[in-house]
């Protein structure tokens, strides 16, 4: 897909910073005056990426990744080491108008509501800053608070608002001018499961009327599955996988998960499979998806099942495995540099 079609195109997009580093002690500390010693940090290591207009995907990775820094540089707030990155036609760095416009970046553990203020009084600000026309900030303002259930709750001061209350409000101080592309960097953090579910139901709708292409970080899998057909899982500034999420399952969880539910006691489950887990009469057996079916008629024969279900394994699982390979691999690959080399990163 070229460039002039896709909403956000990252091509060979780097990040390098330079870390300063010294021994303890005071010797160290006069010598650091007149040499430093500095190390390379590849936060981003050479990403391509493409996400067409409309399109939902999950940017996976541990803490670490180079998620929040791929972001960053995408909302042109901070400029690569090296490569491009194209956002709607800009370049995120230049920040220029028509772009900043047409954008939002959300933070999860970032304020830009004022505190002492009701949060309506923080949306007047952001109509300035915007410029948005009056009539249409009052028709947005209206669906945002439809769609995330605001009602009097922009009318209060914002530091007596809840965690899942002030993120609701957030996100449509955030959407006001109707931006195209969305970044959201763990919004749902923090949040009891009913204000996650709420926040991923907006998401939803969101793009569903506006056609917006939302980037997501998360570290909750139930975003990603509720939300995201695609994922790009990124390790070390590198990437792992892009592709469809049921793809991923696919490619690195080789098993399946059979959930039962015992009638009565009677037989021991361990001589029917690997036993992942038992929680009163509930049974949990992991097995070889190309014996899944045969595993199962096995267990209806020899227990007194009530209930039974078949399923993938858990996305968080899976995530866990594509991060295991990758570490394995980094461990085959590692040697220790020679008298002349400096140590790198992976």
């Amino acid at each position: 897909m070229g460039e002039a079609t896709s909403a956000i195109s990252l091509r060979a997009l780097t990040k390098t910073y330079q870390i300063h580093e010294r021994a303890t002690g005071v010797a160290a500390s006069l010598g650091s005056l007149f040499h430093r010693n500095s190390r390379d940090v590849h936060a981003v290591a050479g990403i391509d990426l493409t996400v067409s207009p409309g399109e939902v995907v999950g940017f996976l990775g541990p803490n670490g990744a180079g998620k929040t820094t791929t972001l960053k540089m995408l909302s042109g707030l901070l400029h690569p080491t090296s490569g491009t990155a194209s956002v709607l036609g800009h370049t995120p760095w230049r920040r220029e108008s028509a772009f900043l416009r047409q954008i939002t970046l959300v933070m999860g553990q970032r304020n830009q509501l004022i505190w002492d203020i009701p949060a309506a009084d923080s949306f007047e600000l952001n109509r300035a800053v915007y410029r948005i026309p009056r009539e249409e900030f009052d028709r947005t303002v209206g669906e945002l608070t439809e769609l995330l259930d605001l009602g009097p709750l922009v009318r209060k001061q914002v530091r007596a608002l809840s965690l899942g209350e002030r993120m609701r409000c957030e996100i449509a101080a955030a959407l006001l001018h109707r931006p195209k592309v969305l970044f959201l960097d763990e919004p749902t953090i923090g949040l009891d499961v009913t204000a996650q579910r709420r926040i991923r139901d907006f998401v939803r709708s969101y793009n569903e009327r506006y056609g917006a292409a939302v980037l997501l970080t998360s570290h909750y899998m139930a975003d990603v599955e509720a939300l995201c057909r695609r994922v790009v899982v990124i390790h070390h500034g590198r990437l792992l996988f892009d592709g469809p999420l049921a793809d991923l399952v696919a490619r690195f969880s080789p098993h399946k998960t059979i959930a039962i539910d015992l009638e009565s006691e009677g037989g021991d489950p361990r001589a029917f499979g690997e036993v992942v887990s038992i929680d009163g009469a509930r049974v949990t057996f992991r097995v070889p998806k190309a014996d899944a079916a045969r595993a199962a008629e096995r267990i209806l024969a020899g227990l007194p099942v009530s209930d039974l279900t078949i399923e993938d394994a858990p996305i968080e699982e899976v995530i866990e495995r594509v991060f295991a390979g990758a570490l394995s691999g980094e461990r085959e690959d590692a040697r220790l540099p020679g008298p002349n080399e400096e140590a790198r990163l992976p």
